[in-house]
Order: C-alpha cells, then structure tokens, then sequence
C-alpha cells in the first residue's frame, strides 16, 4: 500500500498507520523522557537459593557480590512484569499509551515462542497505535532495541516505548552454581522522544557488535529449532547455561577495548564520562571491568547486590533508580554497557 500523495509507503491495519519519513529528513536529537521499572515482591535470600545447589550465603556474596534477588509467583510471565515498568515509564513521561508509535519489548525469555510478547504487552497498555514486536539479544537486548529504535524516532518523530524484560528464574537448573546463584526477575522501560519537543538525557551515540564465533558461551540449547523439547521435563538441556569463565575473560578483555573504540569514534575523551550504567551481570566482575577500563573519576552505578542479575531488564532497571535518586549531574556525560549472549555488545552515551 502507498500513500495517495506518492512520497512512500505505508503499512495499514485496522484503520491505523505507520508513516516512515524520506530518508531526506535529517536525524533529530532523541531524549529519553521517561523511565520505569519493576520486580516481584518476593526476595529470594542467598541461603534460599544456594542450598540446593550446594553453597551459601558467604560463597555467593564472595563470588558475585550479590546478597538477594527477585522471583517473579508462578502465575506471572514476562509480560505481566514489562506492563508493570512500561506504566510507569508512561506516567513518567507523560505520554498517553495511544501515543506510542514504537513498541519493542527486549527479552529472551518471551510469555511464548509466538506471538511477541510486544504485541500482548501493546494490548495489556492500551499502546493501540504502536507498531510492536520483540528483539533477543540476550542481556544487551535493551541496549541493541534502544539504539536501534533511537535511530528510527531521530527520522520519523514520534514516541517510542522501549522495555527490557527478563523472568529468568523459569529457565535455571537449581543445582548448578554457577548459574542459579546469578539471576533475578524484572523489568525496566524507556519512553524516547525528540529533544526538541521533550527534554531529558539525550541520546549522543550508540555502538552494536555481535562476536558469533563465541555464541555457544550463553545458551539455552533446547527448545528451538535446532533442538525441540523432548518429553523428559528434567533434561538439563532446557535450562540456561554459560561458560563463566569465558564470560569473565569476554568482559574484562575484550569489552574494555570496545569502549575505547567507541568513544574514540565519537570524539569522546574518557575522562569526560562521569557515570557507567553496566548490565548488572555480577558484582564482583563489573569491579574488575571497571579496573581494566581505567576511566579517571568515574562512578559506576550497581544495583546487582539487591536485584541480582535480571538480563535484559539490568540496565533499564538500574537507570531507572538512578533517575529517581537523582545520582547524576545536568550535563554529566553517562554510557550504558550491555554484554550478553551472542556474544554481543551494546553501548549508549547519553548527556544527561
């Protein structure tokens, strides 16, 4: 379908349409104008969640630095916690639901395989004028779809909802330590809109990388194509899985390097970044990252301790807090550094 004045195409459902500018129109600055985020009520202890797998609470503080984390009751999914931090985000902002023209819910553990968990979360808000759909990049999801969406709004106008999303304590085998100890569930969202017409932290950059050769590092190998579900429900093949030590030495070797990169590509000097939103991924690790990065006077903001790692909700969730406890400075130059599974990276700069 094409418009009836010729300057393009449009996508029509339900009366409603989805108009992208001429490539002609130069990019606009892009703000995040609102945020919100959510976890479950029930804390989960160290003790709680480390006997099975054979350690304590000592071991977990002493390896991961984290303390408790969030399970999500088994009546709720994905969505349900992506609802919660999307309304927030929402009345943050401002922004009627029927507003949004971007819905992209970042998530690896989707309500279903089909349809995306976008679609049943643009129904459970009201965000009927919004195009909706998933993306999986695994813990650097919400960095991937925020710069990917940002660079779509910069062209086009409009709001965009940006939700990242995890409820990894379905898919953990309870006795492996090496995995069960790590995770929590939750939710973070973004709204995005133009500078111009709504202030807030402005999107200055972003940078995507994906290392394919070290995609079996992080995985949950069945229940794709590849490998179906098989009938015996305790096949450890069902459940997450990562080679930690690889992970470890990923992050802090390669990542480092990456943000150099990325900053030097920009124009930026490190010393002008002041703050680091880190994916949440373990405490004791992101203390090294920082180390190996080097930055003179930089705070790295961590929430791990309370909410162990939640995925793709991490960063969001952490950015978040650190809005409402009002850490940063009006002018502070932050970067947002997601790594997951991939393996990828995801880096955002933002002025606040």
């Amino acid at each position: 379908m094409h418009r009836p004045d010729g300057h393009g195409p449009l996508l029509a459902e339900r009366g409603l349409t989805l108009e992208f500018a001429p490539t002609s129109v130069p990019p606009q600055a892009v703000s995040i104008i609102g945020t919100g985020s959510y976890v479950p009520e029930r804390a989960v202890s160290n003790d709680e969640v480390g006997g099975p797998a054979g350690v304590d609470d000592a071991w977990i503080r002493r390896k991961t630095g984290i303390a408790s984390r969030r399970w999500a009751d088994p009546s709720s999914a994905t969505s349900d916690l992506a609802a919660r931090a999307a309304t927030a985000a929402l009345r943050d902002s401002g922004v009627d639901p029927s507003e949004i023209k971007l819905l992209v819910v970042a998530t690896s553990t989707p309500d279903h395989s089909q349809p995306p968990t976008a679609a049943i979360l643009q129904d459970m808000i009201g965000a009927e004028n919004a195009a909706a759909y998933d993306l999986n990049s695994v813990c650097s999801g919400f960095e991937f779809a925020l710069n990917s969406v940002t660079q779509l709004i910069a062209t086009t106008g409009g709001y965009a909802l940006v939700v990242g999303a995890d409820l990894y304590s379905r898919i953990l085998n309870p006795t492996d330590r090496r995995t069960v100890v790590l995770f929590g569930d939750g939710a973070g969202a973004v709204v995005l809109g133009l500078s111009s017409e709504s202030p807030g932290p402005t999107v200055v950059a972003g940078k995507m990388c994906t290392y394919g050769h070290l995609s079996d590092v992080i995985q949950v190998p069945m229940g794709g194509s590849r490998l179906p579900f098989a009938g015996d429900p305790t096949d450890e093949l069902r459940y997450f899985q990562m080679a930690g030590r690889d992970v470890r030495s990923f992050v802090t070797t390669t990542l480092p390097g990456v943000i150099r990169a990325f900053l030097s590509e920009v124009g930026v000097d490190p010393r002008e970044v002041r703050h680091l939103i880190p994916h949440q991924a373990n405490g004791v690790m992101l203390d090294e990252l920082v180390t190996a990065m080097g930055f003179p006077d930089l705070t790295h903001h961590l929430v791990v301790e309370r909410y162990a790692n939640t995925g793709s909700a991490s960063i969001p969730l952490t950015l978040d807090i650190v809005r409402r406890e009002s850490r940063v400075t009006e002018g502070d130059l932050v970067l947002m550094a997601g790594f997951g599974g991939g393996m990828s990276v995801g880096l955002t700069l933002l002025r606040w």
